[in-house]
């Protein structure tokens, strides 16, 4: 089969496309033909050496994938061949490839009106957030949700989620059109940060009380800014730096304004908690079958062009989910 090979570790540009051997399904694991792979700041981190996760050289990138299922192994009792599903992917043959091995207990199967494009744009993204706010955050109804990064995949996703479960939403991003997009998606308050100051409209749209959850997936500044514009009970939720900048907290926060700073770390809770990820699918496949959730793909690249892919995603340029597909030939779209 074909797949993206990293062999060294180093920027986008140094991946290959190879041909490499079919994998094999073990205990509890499942063979997919990939039609889509979600493109997600984590393919960047692992291909550079700066993951949590350092996998043996060379490796097939590729945390995200949806397909059909080709053949299971023993004790994958949960799917068949044929069946339309959505996992990260088990070992080092990720998704950036025409087949994937996926865990049995961490795929769920795509909705019936959902094609694979959107599945691989809706896996992790829609999954991050739903553990996020209704897990770790306990968004409750009436709450102000601050959304950092509200044009991405997990911003949008997010955006539409905290809405379907009742909150307030304001969104934070960089330019015009990201907000445009983030105010298309639900958002009722909307925050340039490069043109205002992100602290001060925050106190005024919240009367100076602050949010009640914040979703980041961004760190730097925007972190820094939020962690002093907290209401008191409230929920920082660290998810990522996609700004490239690690914050440091000052814990006398936490203690003088009385709210938590709550990690969120998706990949390791569907592994701790496979019967609640599934519940939690069940709940996500319902909203998106109601109308309230609508992923966006900007982009659909060819496997060829993985390494593009990741390279626009590190732009931050993109708004919502780019998306590999190894069915698609005839050039970006």
């Amino acid at each position: 089969m074909r797949a993206i090979v990293c062999k060294e570790m180093g920027p986008p540009r140094s991946l290959g496309l190879a041909e490499i051997p079919s994998p094999e399904p073990g205990s509890g694991e499942v063979l997919i033909r990939v039609e889509g792979a979600g493109v997600n700041f984590p393919d960047s981190l692992i291909i550079e050496g700066k993951y949590q996760v350092r996998p043996a050289l060379p490796f097939v990138p590729g945390f995200e994938v949806a397909g059909t299922v080709l053949s299971v192994g023993s004790g994958a009792t949960s799917f068949k061949p044929g069946d339309r599903i959505m996992s990260l992917t088990a070992n080092t043959i990720g998704g950036f490839a025409e087949e994937a091995i996926v865990s049995a207990e961490q795929a769920v199967v795509i909705p019936g009106v959902m094609d694979s494009i959107t599945a691989a744009a809706f896996y992790s993204s829609y999954g991050t957030s739903y553990h996020a706010l209704a897990e770790r955050g306990h968004l409750k109804q009436g709450e102000t949700l601050v959304v950092l990064g509200a044009a991405g995949g997990i911003g949008l996703a997010t955006i539409e989620i905290g809405k379907a479960l009742g909150a307030r939403v304001i969104a934070v991003a960089s330019t015009r059109e990201k907000l445009d997009v983030a105010r298309s998606h639900g958002a009722d308050e909307l925050v340039n940060y490069r043109s205002e100051d992100l602290a001060r409209r925050i106190k005024q749209l919240t009367d100076g009380s602050g949010a009640d959850v914040c979703m980041d997936t961004v760190g730097g500044d925007a972190f820094d800014s939020m962690a002093r514009n907290m209401n008191y009970n409230g929920r920082l939720l660290i998810v990522g730096f996609a700004s490239g900048t690690i914050p440091r907290l000052a814990v006398n926060l936490l203690l003088l304004k009385g709210y938590q700073a709550v990690g969120v770390f998706w990949g390791p809770a569907v592994a701790r908690d496979p019967e609640q990820h599934r519940e939690n699918f069940r709940c996500l496949g319902k909203l998106y079958a109601g109308g309230k959730l609508n992923p966006r793909v900007s982009r659909v690249y060819p496997l060829e062009r993985t390494a593009a892919a990741i390279e626009d995603l590190l732009s931050r340029r993109q708004t919502g989910k780019l998306v590999v597909s190894p069915l698609e030939s005839d050039g970006s779209r």
